[in-house]
C-alpha cells in the first residue's frame, strides 16, 4: 500500500486527507483549528493526531503535498487600460493563480487610489495595459506613480512590450519589487495569461514562507506549497476533462460559498451558437470568478444588497424573516455557528442569494439587437446553458439539509433568461470536501485523484418542485 497526505491550510481550519492511492480512495479525514498567528505547525499536528485517532494506527506516508487560502489568501489589485479589456485580463490572471483580487484600477492611477491600495493591505499588484505596439503612455505612467508611492509590494508588468524597458529602468531606479513578463493580451481580445499567472504563484510561494512555522513545515512536504483556489481550480479541470482514458464529467460548474467570498468555478468550452455574434474578451474552458462582497459571515449583509429585490422580499415574505437583520448578526458574530433548524434554514437562505448574485456575475448573457435586416442575437460571457453538473462545496452547503435548495438558484429561470446560465443540470456534493485535496494529488497522481472525485462526488435528487420559485 502507499499513502499519500494532502494538507489544505485554511483561513479557518487546517484540512487533512490521507489517500490509499492502491484502492484509490480516502481512508480518513481530520481538521483543526488554523493557528496562523502563533505557528501554522500547532494546528497541523493537532489535526494529525485526530486523523491517527480515526485510522487506529500512524502511517508512514509516501507523498506530503500542501495547499494554502491562510491568512485570507493572496490579495491583488488588477491594473489596466479599458475596463474590459486589460482590465479583465488582469482580473483573469490573478483568479486564475488562486488569488482574489481586491481592487480593480483602469485608467491613470490617482493618489486616492494608490492610498486604497495600502489601506486594504494588497499583497501582489498586476500593471497591465495596452496591447503589443498600442498604449504605453498610461501603463508607464502607473508603473511611475506606484513606484514613486514606495508601497513596498510586489509588482508584476504584463503590458504592452514596448514599454517594458521605461517600466523596467523605473523599477530598478526607485528599488522597486518589479516583475517583467509578456503581455497579457499582446492584441485585442488575445489573451497570454499563463506568463503572469507563474510569476503570481512564484511570489505567492515567497510570501507564504513568511508564515510563522510554514519552513519547518516545508522541510517535511513534497512540493511547493500552491494557492488552495488553484488547486481547486485544478481540480476542476480534471474532473471535467477527465485523463487519457479515464473519462471525465464533461462540462460543470462548482460553487463554493464561504463566510467573506462566493467563488465560481467553470468548466466548458467558450462555444458561440449558431447565428449568435460574440462580443469582447475571449472566454478560457476553465474559468474562475470571485464575489468578493457576498458570504455567509463578514460579507452577509453584501449577499441581502447584491440580490434582486423580488428574490428577497419573496423569501421574507413566504418564510416570515427579515433577511437584512439576521446578515448583520452574522457579520457582527462571524465565529457564530447555527443551532437550531430556523437559524440554519436562514443560513440557508442567505447562501441562496450568494448563489443568485454570483451565478449571475459569472455567466454571459445575451441580447437582441433589431436590424432592419432582421433580428441578431449579441453575446457577451460565457455561455454555460449546456453545462451537465453542477457541484456544490463549502460548509453551509455541505452541512445543508437540503442543499439542492441552494444550488438550485443556479439555473435559468423565466426572470434571467437573458443570462446564459444552466438550463437543467444534475446536481452533485463535494461532500467530503476533496476538490482543494485532489488538486493536489493529480500533481503526481492524477488518474487517482480522478477516480476518487468520480467516487466521491454526492448525488443531488432533483425536487419536483422549484425552489428558486418559492
Amino acid at each position: 500500500m502507499r499513502y499519500y497526505l494532502l494538507v489544505d491550510f485554511g483561513s479557518t481550519l487546517t484540512k487533512l486527507t490521507a489517500v490509499d492511492i492502491t484502492i484509490p480512495d480516502i481512508i480518513a479525514t481530520a481538521s483543526y483549528q488554523t493557528t496562523i498567528e502563533d505557528d501554522i505547525n500547532i494546528g497541523y499536528q493537532h489535526a494529525l493526531t485526530k486523523l491517527y485517532q480515526k485510522i487506529g494506527r500512524h502511517l508512514k506516508f509516501d507523498r506530503i503535498f500542501a495547499c494554502s487560502s491562510a491568512a485570507g489568501g493572496l490579495r491583488m489589485a488588477a491594473i489596466g487600460i479599458v475596463e474590459e479589456l486589460t482590465v479583465e485580463a488582469a482580473k483573469r490572471a490573478c483568479l486564475g493563480a488562486g488569488s482574489r483580487v481586491d481592487m480593480v484600477i483602469s485608467g491613470e492611477i490617482t493618489r486616492q487610489e494608490i492610498e486604497a491600495i495600502k489601506q486594504k493591505k494588497i499583497d501582489i499588484i498586476l500593471l497591465a495595459g495596452g496591447t503589443d505596439g498600442g498604449n504605453k503612455h498610461i501603463p508607464i505612467h502607473n508603473a511611475l506613480a506606484l513606484a514613486q508611492a514606495k508601497l513596498n509590494i510586489p509588482i508584476i508588468y504584463a503590458g504592452n512590450k514596448a514599454a517594458q524597458d521605461q517600466i523596467n529602468d523605473i523599477f530598478t531606479n526607485y528599488n522597486v519589487n518589479g516583475f517583467i513578463v509578456d503581455n497579457i493580451m499582446p492584441k485585442i481580445n488575445g489573451l497570454n495569461i499563463m506568463p503572469a499567472r507563474q510569476k503570481i504563484e512564484e511570489i505567492f510561494l515567497g510570501q507564504i514562507i513568511e508564515a510563522k512555522g510554514i519552513t519547518k513545515f516545508l522541510e517535511n512536504i513534497d512540493n511547493d506549497i500552491i494557492p488552495t483556489p488553484k488547486s481547486v481550480l485544478n481540480a476542476a479541470e480534471l474532473l471535467s476533462k477527465g485523463y487519457f482514458e479515464e473519462p471525465g464529467l464533461k462540462e460543470l460548474v462548482i460553487i463554493d460559498i464561504g463566510g467573506a467570498t462566493t467563488d465560481i468555478y467553470s468548466m466548458c468550452s467558450p462555444i458561440i451558437k449558431h447565428g449568435v455574434i460574440f462580443q469582447g474578451m475571449e472566454e478560457e474552458y476553465a474559468k474562475r470568478t470571485v464575489e468578493a462582497n457576498v458570504g455567509m459571515r463578514h460579507s452577509a449583509p453584501g449577499a441581502i444588497e447584491s440580490a434582486p429585490p423580488m428574490i428577497v422580499r419573496r423569501m421574507e415574505e413566504m418564510h416570515v424573516v427579515n433577511l437584512t437583520k439576521e446578515a448583520e448578526f452574522r457579520m457582527k458574530n462571524y465565529e457564530w455557528i447555527p443551532e437550531t433548524e430556523n437559524d440554519k434554514f436562514v443560513d440557508q437562505l442567505i447562501a441562496s442569494l450568494c448563489v443568485e448574485y454570483a451565478i449571475s456575475r459569472h455567466s454571459g448573457s445575451i441580447r437582441e439587437l433589431y436590424s432592419p435586416v432582421g433580428t441578431n442575437y449579441i453575446q457577451t460571457g460565457k455561455d454555460l446553458s449546456d453545462v451537465l453538473y453542477v457541484i456544490g462545496t463549502g460548509g453551509v452547503i455541505v452541512n445543508s439539509k437540503e442543499p439542492i435548495s441552494i444550488l438550485i438558484h443556479s439555473v435559468s429561470r423565466d426572470e434571467n433568461l437573458q443570462e446564459l446560465r444552466p438550463i437543467n443540470p444534475e446536481y452533485l456534493l463535494d461532500s467530503d470536501y476533496i476538490l482543494s485535496s485532489m488538486g493536489l494529488l493529480m500533481i503526481e497522481r492524477p488518474v487517482q485523484a480522478l477516480q476518487i472525485m468520480k467516487k466521491r462526488m454526492t448525488k443531488l435528487i432533483k425536487p419536483r418542485w422549484n425552489y428558486a420559485k418559492e
